[in-house]
């Protein structure tokens, strides 16, 4: 099986919460013989925002016209986004909630990969259809506060969005999701509420392990 695992916090894992997420999964899928392992890193890739400059550059490629420097590394950074995802059987995100969304550059890498004809298209009445069903996908991410309650869900735009993106819009099936929040709000029981996330990851890790290749 093909795994990307798409880092998404560039904090060590003895202050984030999600970066250690993202340290026990790695070491749990350590060496398996079944797994073949990506890790697309969002903070050392070369990931530059993009905005008309990449419609700048579409235009230029169609017109055989030269593109500058930060075209050609748009164009190569959505290119090898792209890549990667097709490439892949399951993909693993560990992020953190940062300001009730996800970092800026996990959504630079979706953005790459959010287009039509690849990841949804459009039937004849106008329709979205996923053409992402034969993949799959494992969230990891932390978040200090309580968000699982009722009045506080609607504020959580990190997991959800990317719920809604890879399992909504893409249409792959989120085989596992890890949520460790409240760590922040409740410090006297941050150690407990921490291992006891990170073992759920484990669980995560070690049913793709057990998978027979």
């Amino acid at each position: 099986m093909n795994v990307l695992v798409v880092k998404a916090n560039n904090r060590p894992a003895t202050e984030a919460v999600s970066s250690k997420m993202y340290e026990t999964f790695m070491e749990e899928v350590k060496g398996a013989d079944n797994l073949n392992v990506t890790v697309y890193d969002v903070y050392e890739e070369d990931t530059p925002y993009f905005g008309q400059e990449l419609f700048d550059a579409f235009a230029k490629v169609e017109k055989g016209e030269e593109l500058t420097d930060y075209e050609q590394r748009l164009l190569n950074a959505k290119q090898k986004a792209m890549d990667l995802l097709t490439a892949t059987d399951l993909v693993v995100f560990a992020f953190p909630l940062w300001n009730l969304t996800i970092p800026a550059k996990l959504q630079t890498f979706i953005d790459y990969v959010y287009a039509a004809g690849f990841a949804f298209k459009y039937d004849e009445n106008g329709n979205m259809v996923q053409l992402m069903t034969d993949k799959k996908a494992i969230l990891l991410s932390a978040r200090g506060g309580i968000y699982s309650t009722p009045e506080a869900a609607p504020m959580e735009m990190a997991a959800t969005y990317m719920r809604n993106v890879f399992g909504g819009v893409f249409g792959m099936e989120i085989i596992d999701e890890v949520i460790i929040e409240g760590h922040a709000a409740a410090p006297d029981k941050a150690d407990q509420i921490v291992a006891a996330g990170l073992e759920k990851v484990k669980e995560a890790a070690r049913k793709l392990v057990a998978v027979k290749a």
